[in-house]
């Protein structure tokens, strides 16, 4: 098995016309991921890669069934694409969009809520199942089928961290790349809990990065209801206070959020932590 996403995925893409949707849509069908289509306001009728233009995504999914979107639009479009998504039945929405305004986001979340769906992103990697499915902008090269699952609020420490355990001989069964604004879809405690309940996934890697408190009720959760080995890694330990690392929610503000209380946090569940990526193939027994 593996969570979110499977051999079975009938993926869609909106922005399929662009730069990056259409570069990326030939990356995830090298890969085998079954794009069964793609939306372009006023060019659907015609073909990207061999894959079926739509309007819309309600006409996409009741053409093809679809059950997944990923988004390749501008921020500023990229609300409408989530909830057009979330209102056309799509199940599993993934937005690669990054710059979106945090409103945005809370309000394009709160609808996908609602419709019964789930959000990965925005400003996110996506997400893989070796040997299944990609989903996303991840270098499928890299990675190997197998019983590592890995979750990650940052996408090229996603890589990195996938590159050791694939050279160490561990195999991931799904990664997923949460993105890294203030807010997100599913984050660390839903994550958490799929791949506790996945029979492939033999021990879990989070990854996290400072600001916020997620890494810490992750840490809570995982005391509580995570029976798997898991090991963590935490990026931004040298930055100092109000100091913006990269992400829109990596900073450390009101006294919160640093690295050393987000380490604590994990150590005291019983997290092994990783003072560098390349150490955490040897902490996962």
């Amino acid at each position: 098995m593996s969570i979110l996403i499977n051999e079975f995925t009938r993926l869609i893409v909106q922005g399929i016309t662009g730069r990056d949707g259409s570069f990326h849509t030939q990356k995830m069908k090298e890969y085998g991921t079954n794009v069964v289509g793609g939306t372009s306001p006023g060019k659907g009728g015609t073909e990207v890669l061999g894959v079926p233009v739509f309007n819309t995504v309600y006409e996409a999914v009741e053409e093809t069934q679809a059950d997944t979107s990923i988004i390749f639009v501008p921020a500023r479009f990229a609300a409408d694409a989530i909830m057009e998504a979330a209102e056309a039945g799509i199940k599993l929405i993934i937005c690669i969009s990054e710059g979106m305004p945090t409103l945005d986001v809370i309000k394009a979340y709160r609808f996908v809520q609602m419709k019964g769906a789930m959000l990965i992103g925005p400003n996110c990697p996506g997400l893989m199942s070796p040997g299944k499915s990609l989903a996303g902008i991840l270098p499928g090269q890299i990675f190997r089928k197998g019983n590592v699952g890995v979750i990650s609020r940052s996408g090229t420490l996603t890589y990195e961290v996938v590159y050791h355990l694939t050279a160490a001989g561990m195999g991931q069964s799904t990664a997923v790349g949460m993105g890294g604004d203030p807010v997100v879809g599913l984050y660390f405690r839903e994550l958490l809990e799929m791949l506790q309940n996945d029979p492939e996934t033999e021990a879990i890697v989070m990854i996290g990065e400072i600001g916020g408190n997620a890494e810490e009720q992750a840490a809570e959760y995982v005391k509580q209801h995570v029976t798997k080995p898991v090991v963590g890694f935490i990026a931004g330990q040298a930055a100092p206070p109000g100091k913006q690392m990269g992400h829109a929610g990596a900073i450390i503000s009101g006294g919160s959020g640093n690295a050393a209380d987000k380490i604590a946090a994990m150590e005291a569940a019983g997290i092994k932590v990783a003072k560098e990526p390349s150490e955490i193939p040897k902490l996962i027994v």
